[in-house]
């Protein structure tokens, strides 16, 4: 009996004596399923690609869905005989990935396809309804936040939620309800700093402490709301003792600008996630821990300064000397200072992996014309001047083209998407290597945001929504917005008691 997926039908096999795929997954195959047979793998349109075909396909750790017209698409399950909690220091940059990214190591393309999810998250959990008296909060209350996404073994705590007042200049991010009375006025939901549990804290091999940023999901405006102007990062408190350490001037406002007067924004979302660092930090002061900071687009921004921040302000020192590891994933990141602050990230010891897609738009501002890919003499010669910029850290460059399942002329929202490259990571094996999905990981996700999947696979585009779009019956049959319990976390007085202790309560 024929067994089809994704338009491939696996036929009763038969010995085939070519085998196509790449070297780097023959010589695992070869290791991992030595006694079965090779099979043909035959699409709709009878085009033949050879693959590993097993007697029991729910045992093998395998299984097959393409294109017809790619190769045969495997899923595994259990890719590398390592285990992370052996290696996690060298998956989070302890050598700055060398050897790692070609081939593309199956354990860190799976960590970095899990910290993308949990970007991702700050997407799928974030109220954008305009209509909704709760619009620029997120949906879900932390202690159920995962659990709201349907997520419920992501096994992390959120320990608190990270808000930036609106009143700077970056309009296309933050977002305000319609109604006259809302949650509040001048903030908006920007992220999470969550802990992993003690069940996923003995598999990773240590405490993970992770801060997840929002950035944005369906509109680029926002890269012209930037100001393009770097000013010194110590201009807001920020200890660096080198004046020439220059971010861009809207990011810096995102990260240090606060409201007295707002209950969400009282402190900056600066403030905020060092003193939640501080608290948590000595709460597993006996454990071995590692701060993993993750984000798409504006968030991957963020992620960066805040990874500096931490390390420049000394919080992930313990009182025994010892230091955690700091480590950035960002997802679709631009430009966000000048050489300077590369050079100061580096000699900190901040890691920095920055996923991108070389069709986007985004990763190649602001600098457009005086970056890192500029001749050196002109770099030098432009180094003090505000619009002299430079990427951070190693670089994965994807390309949307070498997928089977995507269009070759979407827009640069979709090739910007953060679904969309974590799609990307799933097929990526190293530079010439072909396209195969490695865990197997839904391609309809692709089309949650953007219309980017190839139309034959009948995925409706930015399929995912808000049932009824929140509004609910009630029992006389009438519909209406329910109220949404309150929001909670720390009271101000636990995060200045740790500003206190780190000697910022006063700024």
């Amino acid at each position: 009996m024929a067994f089809s997926i994704c338009n491939l039908g696996i036929l009763p096999y038969k010995p085939s004596k070519t085998n196509v795929l790449s070297p780097f997954f023959s010589q695992k195959l070869q290791k991992c399923l030595p006694k079965q047979s090779i099979g043909q793998v035959v699409s709709r349109k009878n085009v033949v690609f050879a693959s590993l075909v097993s007697h029991q396909l729910h045992k093998s750790k395998f299984v097959f869905s393409g294109d017809a017209k790619e190769a045969a698409v495997i899923k595994k399950q259990e890719q590398d005989e390592r285990k992370l909690s052996d290696c996690w220091r060298e998956i989070h940059g302890e050598d700055d990935w060398v050897g790692l990214l070609d081939p593309m190591d199956p354990l860190l393309r799976t960590e970095l396809i899990r910290y993308g999810e949990m970007a991702q998250a700050c997407y799928d959990g974030f109220d954008f309804d305009p209509f909704s008296k709760y619009c620029g909060s997120c949906r879900f209350n932390r202690h159920n936040f995962f659990q709201g996404l349907n997520i419920p073994d992501q096994g992390y705590d959120v320990s608190r939620y990270l808000y930036a007042t609106s009143n700077i200049n970056l309009p296309n991010f933050f977002k305000k309800s319609r109604w006259p009375k809302v949650w509040s006025k001048n903030a908006n939901w920007i992220g999470y700093v969550a802990v992993s549990n003690d069940g996923l804290s003995k598999r990773l091999g240590r405490r993970d402490i992770t801060v997840a940023w929002r950035g944005t999901v369906t509109r680029l405006e926002w890269i012209a709301d930037l100001m393009d102007y770097l000013r010194p990062i110590s201009s807001e408190n920020i200890p660096c003792p080198d004046s020439d350490v220059k971010v861009e001037s809207g990011f810096l406002d995102l990260y240090t600008d606060k409201d007295e007067n707002c209950k969400f924004c009282k402190y900056s979302a600066r403030e905020q996630i060092l003193a939640e660092i501080k608290r948590l930090t000595e709460m597993y002061s006996n454990e071995e821990m590692s701060i993993t900071i993750t984000g798409h687009s504006l968030g991957s921004a963020l992620a960066l300064l805040s990874a500096y921040d931490i390390v420049e302000t000394g919080i992930n020192v313990m009182a025994d000397t010892r230091a955690i590891p700091v480590s950035v994933f960002s997802f679709s990141g631009p430009r966000v200072g000048n050489v300077g602050f590369k050079e100061r990230v580096e000699l900190l010891g901040v890691k920095v992996l920055r996923v991108v897609n070389v069709h986007d738009m985004v990763p190649k501002a602001p600098g457009m014309i005086f970056n890192e890919a500029s001749p050196a003499m002109l770099m030098k010669f432009v180094k003090g001047s505000p619009w002299s910029y430079s990427h951070v850290g190693v670089e994965l460059a994807l390309d949307h083209n070498n997928s089977p399942f995507l269009k070759r002329n979407a827009d640069m929202v979709c090739a910007h998407n953060l679904e969309a490259h974590l799609h990307l990571l799933d097929g990526y094996h190293g530079r010439g290597h072909r396209f195969v999905l490695a865990t197997g990981r839904d391609i309809a996700l692709v089309n949650k945001a953007c219309d980017f999947l190839k139309d034959h696979y009948f995925i409706p585009p930015h399929w995912r929504q808000d049932e009824n779009k929140g509004m609910t019956r009630t029992k006389d049959g009438r519909w209406i917005q329910r109220e949404r319990p309150k929001f909670d976390d720390h009271s101000h007085h636990i995060i200045h008691h740790h500003l206190t202790q780190l000697g910022l309560a006063n700024h």
